[in-house]
């Protein structure tokens, strides 16, 4: 299997465990100290590039931001996410760029469909992870995340990206 491919099985992989809610599985993929970051837009074209110098729709500085939203998940106190939608992932248009520090970047394209309580929408934009190999597989460094469509009219959280 080509780097490119596992790669992009890889980011497969992880779409389909966020649409499974499968979260045991889905926050393994991350390192403890990964960063997850959604910036907000500045103006129609420029975006917050340091998080803590600007706004940002999620920031999470290591994965305890991710558990902490899956406890919220499991125990109900997200009233916002109660019921959580279903949702699909796609990715696609991936490019792969191999660092001089050995960590892999991963560019993608990205569509969320989800339906909630009758209503459906989607959220969609681009993606660059920061990945490391582990094993045969790969964990993620760090996320980060552009919505394109900001003009946000439901909940908006980690799953539907």
């Amino acid at each position: 299997m080509t780097l490119h491919t596992a790669i992009e099985q890889f980011l497969f992989h992880q779409a389909e465990l966020c649409d499974a809610q499968d979260w045991d599985a889905y926050l393994a993929l991350f390192d403890e100290d990964s960063t997850f970051h959604l910036p907000q837009w500045e103006s129609e074209h420029c975006y917050v590039t340091d998080p803590n110098q600007g706004l940002s729709y999620i920031y999470y500085a290591d994965r305890s931001g991710l558990e902490d939203r899956v406890f919220r998940l499991r125990t109900g106190k997200s009233a916002a996410s109660t019921p959580l939608p279903r949702t699909l992932h796609q990715v696609s248009n991936l490019r792969v760029l191999e660092l001089p520090s050995g960590e892999l970047q991963a560019r993608v394209g990205w569509q969320t469909l989800y339906a909630r309580q009758g209503a459906q929408g989607s959220f969609f934009g681009h993606a660059t992870y920061l990945l490391r190999r582990d094993g045969e597989g790969f964990r993620i460094r760090r996320k980060h995340v552009l919505l394109l469509n900001d003009t946000i009219d439901s909940v908006l959280d980690f799953y539907h990206l």
